[in-house]
């Protein structure tokens, strides 16, 4: 048991583990074989250790699924998704581009099922002598991967072969990232016309640059405004538009956008005589200014499904248990 007293009785043999597994602030070993070797001191225990057994999935080689699970329906869902982070300059040229990726389960699997999982990846490809297939643009270079503690990590180091346990229920199989240039899936195109002491209006025209059988849900594209903007008005093809005062920006919303479509947005604001910066800057006597902090750059929000940007595909799951049930 792992409490205050325990801890204080203890002092001088944790204050040894810490100086053998830290140096200088990074982990050194954390191999309870080889700490034994160096670690001089015995501890004391608690007198109602005995009672208080941890449970057994905690002691199990399999410490992260319970023995004798069952399941009238057995079945497993995969989703894979995928976060696109794009930064645009206003020439059109991409400054960054980022995709983080991410294998989802749930799972609802009796007893102690076995899974391997196949991907396109371009490096198992290439270790299995399948190189055309990897340079037929078919594959993907994976990196930063991350998998869950159920995974066989020297198994995949051998042969990229993704074999585990699967945890009953809800979990993140794996994590990755991609560092590759891809086209902005949807295009937006603004131009301002500010008329100084009166009104400013905007025109704003965004195209899909996929596939028409593909289709975005719940895009947001958030357009920054100035700060004293008042009087909005709106006019659009498609969607709704909302003025956010408090971001200070617009909203136009589109519940969903088709592959190969092109939309208008118009927004008019009046504005006031004179600016609130350029009011502040005059009593402090520093003349005209304007703050043009408001020019950031565009926001675009959606999520398409059944899309990868990575091209990644799952190319077979495969289900091995004792008993031989179908799932």
């Amino acid at each position: 048991t792992l409490n205050e007293e325990s801890i204080r009785d203890n002092f001088v043999i944790i204050y040894e583990l810490l100086d053998e597994t830290m140096d200088h602030g990074l982990p050194q070993s954390l191999d309870s074989t080889i700490l034994r070797q160096f670690i001089t001191q015995e501890g004391n225990r608690m007198a109602d250790d005995s009672k208080n057994k941890p449970p057994v999935a905690l002691t199990n080689a399999v410490s992260w699924r319970a023995e004798g699970i069952k399941h009238k329906k057995n079945e497993i869902f995969l989703d894979v998704v995928e976060k696109l982070n794009l930064l645009v300059a206003a020439n059109g040229t991409v400054l960054h581009c980022e995709i983080n990726g991410a294998v989802k389960m749930k799972s609802f699997l009796s007893g102690m099922p076995e899974l391997k999982l196949g991907l396109n990846d371009k490096v198992m490809f290439e270790a299995s002598g399948r190189n055309q297939q990897a340079r037929g643009g078919k594959s993907v270079e994976l990196e930063d991967i991350k998998f869950h503690q159920c995974v066989r990590l020297a198994r995949f180091e051998n042969d990229r072969t993704i074999s585990f346990i699967p945890p009953d229920g809800e979990f993140d199989l794996m994590t990755y990232r991609l560092d590759t240039q891809v086209k902005p899936l949807i295009w937006v195109e603004a131009v301002v016309e500010p008329h100084k002491g009166s009104r400013i209006e905007y025109m704003i025209k965004t195209r899909s640059q996929f596939k028409s059988r593909s289709v975005a849900n719940n895009v947001e594209i958030s357009i920054p405004v100035p700060p004293d903007v008042d009087s909005p008005s709106f006019k659009s093809s498609v969607g709704n538009v909302t003025y956010l005062p408090d971001k200070d920006c617009v909203v136009w919303t589109i519940k969903q956008f088709h592959g190969g479509r092109e939309y208008l947005m118009r927004a008019h604001f009046g504005l006031p005589s004179i600016t609130r910066d350029e009011a502040d800057a005059a009593n402090k006597g520093m003349g005209s200014g304007m703050d043009m902090s408001w020019k950031k750059p565009i926001g675009v929000k959606f999520e398409i499904p059944y899309f990868t940007v990575s091209g990644i595909q799952v190319r077979y799951l495969k289900i091995i248990e004792r008993s031989g049930y179908q799932a």
